[in-house]
C-alpha cells in the first residue's frame, strides 16, 4: 500500500517539510533571548531578527518544546494532505471535490489545534504572560525560518539549474520548443521527404491503405508500427509522440491500482442478479442460459462473438455487464476500411513525428494501470470488415501464455524513452481485458473465418425473449477482475463440475460420427475450451449437458452450414438420432435445432 500511496514527488515534498521544520527549530535556538541560550547572541540569525525589530524573548525549555511540537505537526500535516490527495486519486474520487476539501480543512485545523494545544498546555506556569511570550517566540521563529528556507530553496534550485544546463549545454532544451514547429532549410526538407518514400513495398502499401479513412486512417507507418526513425531526437519527447498515454502515466504517477472493492458473490448469484438487473433497470430480457453462457464463456476465451438478428441485445449485453459490475467498457463501431492492426492500435506518422493513438490503444493502456477493474472492449458489427485482417494479431497473441500477451505498437528508436507501460514498444494485454464482437449475417458483411470462430466463444441471438418480472435482487455490484478469476478457478477445480470419462466418451462418439460423415474434426484448442466452459457453466447454475450441447452446436455442427451435397441431409438426420441415443431424447436441443435449420435449407 505504501508503494501505491507515496510516489517520488510525494517523498520530495515530505523531505522539504522535514527540512523546513528543522530550519524553524534551529532558528528558534538562534534567536533565543534568554541567558541560558547556548548560541552566541551575535549569530547571523539573531542579528537578522534584531534588524527586523523582533522582540527579544526568553522562551525557556518549554517554549522550545512548543516550537518543536509545531514543527513536528507541520511534517504530519504535509504527509496527511499528500496521503489524502493520493488516496482520492487511486479511488477515483476528485481530489478537489467538496468532500475532499472538507477533509483537507479538517486535517489542517486538527494539526493546528493539536500542536498549539499541546504546546500551550506544556507551559509552566500557565499564565497569560507566559503564553504570550511563547507565542511571540514561536511566531518570530517561524517568520524568520520561513524566509531563510525560501532563500536557501531559491539558491539550491538556481545552482541545480546551472549545473544541469551546463552539463547539457550542447543538447536542445525541449521545454520551450516542444510545441513549436522545427525550422528546416530546403536541403533538410528534401532529404526528409526523400527518406519517407524510400521505405519497403509493405510500408508504402500500408500508407496508402491509411489514406482510405476510417479509424485507422492515414499514416506513414508500417503495418507493425515500425518506423525508419533511428534516434529519439528525430521524433522529440514521449509527451509529444504519445500524449494520451503520457497523460495516463501522469494521472497514476506510474503506479498501478492493484486492488479494488468487490462483493462476495457466487457465479450463480452473479448470473441471477445480472439477469434481474437487465430486466428491472434496462428492460432487456434474456434466457438464464444466455447469461450463463456469456459469463462462463470468458473462462474459456478472452474473446466472444455475439451474432444474430439486429435488436436482440447483442451490443447491450456486454455494455450493461460492464455497468453492472462497475467496470469499464469501450464501444467501437468497426469500419469497412479496417485492413490491419493499425486500425485498432494506431500508427506512427513520420511526417508529424507523433503516434496516432486510437481509443482502443488508450483504453488498453488504461487497463494496465487498473488490473483489478474489468475492461470490456466491444467491436460492433465486427464483420463489416474482415476480422482475420485487423484482429489477427490479437487473436494470435491470446494463444500464448498470459505473460506473453503483448502487441507490438511501434519500433522505438534506440534512445527513445517510451511511456511507462509501453515497454520496448509493446503493450501488454492484461487478463482483465475481455473482447466482445457483435456480428450480423447479411449481404453487407463478410463471413467470419473458421479460425476466428475456433478461437472465440460464439453465441447466437435469434429471437426476442418474453418480458418477465424479476423476483430477486437487481442492484449493480462491485466485481473485481481478481474475484472473477478466483470464481472461475474454483469452478474449474471442482471435480463434481468437471468433464469425466463418461462425458468425454459421449462427446467423442458425436465427434467421431461428424468426422466420418462430414470430415469435420475439433482440435485440442476446442477440447480445452470445452474442459473450461463446462465446469464454469455448471457453477453458474446450468447443467453439463446444456454446456456440451452449446459447444457441439457452435464448434462442430455449425460448420456443416453451407454444404449442399446429397448425403448431408441423411447424415444430419442420423446425427439427431445419435444425439438422442447418446444423451437422451430432447437433451441436446441447441444442436438438434442447428441441424434441423440446416436440413430445412437442403
Amino acid at each position: 500500500m505504501i508503494r501505491t500511496i507515496f510516489t517520488r514527488k510525494n517523498l520530495i515534498a515530505i523531505s522539504l517539510s522535514v527540512f523546513y521544520a528543522l530550519i524553524i527549530v534551529f532558528t528558534g535556538l538562534c534567536i533565543d533571548g534568554g541567558e541560558a541560550s547556548f548560541m552566541s547572541k551575535k549569530n547571523p540569525f539573531a542579528m537578522m531578527a534584531a534588524s527586523l525589530n523582533f522582540r527579544s524573548v526568553a522562551p525557556g525549555l518549554l517554549g522550545h518544546l512548543c516550537l518543536i511540537l509545531i514543527s513536528f505537526y507541520i511534517i504530519v500535516l504535509v504527509t496527511a494532505l499528500i496521503f489524502e490527495k493520493r488516496y482520492a486519486t487511486i479511488n477515483d474520487i476528485k481530489p478537489f471535490s467538496k468532500k475532499m476539501i472538507l477533509t483537507y480543512s479538517f486535517t489542517v485545523v486538527a494539526c493546528a489545534l493539536l500542536s498549539l494545544g499541546f504546546g500551550i498546555l506544556c507551559q509552566k506556569p500557565l499564565t497569560g504572560e507566559n503564553i504570550k511570550n511563547t507565542l511571540t517566540f514561536v511566531g518570530q521563529s517561524m517568520a524568520l525560518g520561513t524566509g531563510i528556507f525560501l532563500v536557501l530553496f531559491i539558491i539550491v534550485v538556481a545552482a541545480t539549474m546551472l549545473v544541469v544546463n551546463f552539463i547539457n549545454i550542447d543538447k536542445p532544451f525541449k521545454f520551450f520548443d516542444e510545441d513549436t514547429e522545427p525550422v528546416f532549410d530546403d536541403e533538410e526538407v528534401d532529404a526528409d521527404i526523400k527518406s519517407s518514400f524510400e521505405g519497403d513495398a509493405e510500408g508504402e502499401a500500408n500508407a496508402n491503405l491509411g489514406g482510405e479513412g476510417g479509424a485507422g486512417g492515414g499514416g506513414g507507418g508500417a503495418a507493425d508500427g515500425s518506423t525508419s526513425v533511428t534516434s529519439a531526437l528525430e521524433i522529440g519527447a514521449r509527451e509529444k509522440v504519445f500524449p494520451s498515454l503520457c497523460r495516463i502515466d501522469t494521472e497514476h504517477e506510474g503506479f498501478v491500482i492493484e486492488h479494488i472493492e468487490t462483493d462476495d458473490l457466487t457465479l450463480e448469484e452473479i448470473c441471477d442478479r445480472f439477469r434481474n438487473y437487465l430486466a428491472d433497470k434496462e428492460k432487456l430480457y434474456f434466457d438464464p442460459d444466455v447469461i450463463r453462457f456469456f459469463i462462463s464463456g470468458f473462462a474459456a476465451s478472452q474473446f466472444e462473438i455475439l451474432e444474430g438478428l439486429s435488436g436482440t441485445g447483442k451490443s447491450s449485453l456486454p455494455r450493461y455487464f460492464a455497468k453492472f459490475v462497475n467496470g469499464r467498457v469501450l464501444f467501437l463501431a468497426v469500419q469497412a476500411t479496417w485492413r490491419d492492426k493499425s486500425s485498432i492500435l494506431g500508427f506512427f506518422n513520420e511526417f508529424s513525428t507523433n503516434y496516432s493513438e486510437t481509443d482502443f490503444l488508450v483504453e488498453l493502456y488504461h487497463a494496465n494501470y487498473n488490473p483489478d477493474v474489468i475492461h470490456m472492449f466491444v467491436l460492433d458489427e465486427m464483420n463489416i470488415s474482415r476480422v482475420e485482417y485487423y484482429f489477427a494479431d490479437l487473436l494470435s497473441v491470446l494463444e500464448y501464455p498470459e505473460e506473453d500477451w503483448k502487441l507490438k505498437v511501434m519500433q522505438l528508436p534506440y534512445d527513445f524513452v517510451p511511456p511507462i507501460k509501453l515497454e520496448g514498444g509493446f503493450i501488454q494485454i492484461p487478463t482483465n481485458s475481455y473482447f466482445v464482437g457483435t456480428a450480423n449475417k447479411d449481404d453487407s458483411t463478410f463471413t467470419i473465418a473458421d479460425k476466428v470462430y475456433d478461437r472465440a466463444i460464439t453465441m447466437d441471438f435469434t429471437n426476442q425473449n418474453a418480458p418477465f418480472k424479476p423476483t430477486g435482487n437487481s442492484e449493480p455490484i462491485n466485481l473485481s477482475s481478481s474475484k472473477l478469476d478466483s470464481l472461475f478457478d474454483s469452478a474449474l477445480n471442482n471435480a463434481a463440475n468437471q468433464m469425466n470419462d463418461e462425458d468425454y466418451a459421449k462427446l467423442h462418439t458425436i465427434c467421431d460420427y461428424v468426422y466420418d460423415q462430414f470430415g469435420i474434426a475439433i482440435g485440442n484448442r476446442i477440447m480445452n475450451q470445452i474442459a473450461k466452459i463446462v465446469p464454469v457453466f455448471v457453477a453458474c447454475g446450468g447443467t453439463k449437458e446444456s454446456a456440451i450441447d452449446f459447444m457441439i452446436s457452435k464448434k462442430l455442427v455449425s460448420k456443416i452450414e453451407g454444404r449442399f451435397e446429397e448425403y448431408v441431409k441423411d447424415a444430419l438426420i442420423g446425427l439427431n438420432k445419435l444425439l438422442a441415443q447418446t444423451y437422451g431424447p430432447g437433451t441436446m436441443k441447441i444442436t438438434e435445432r442447428t441441424a434441423n435449420n440446416i436440413i430445412r435449407t437442403l
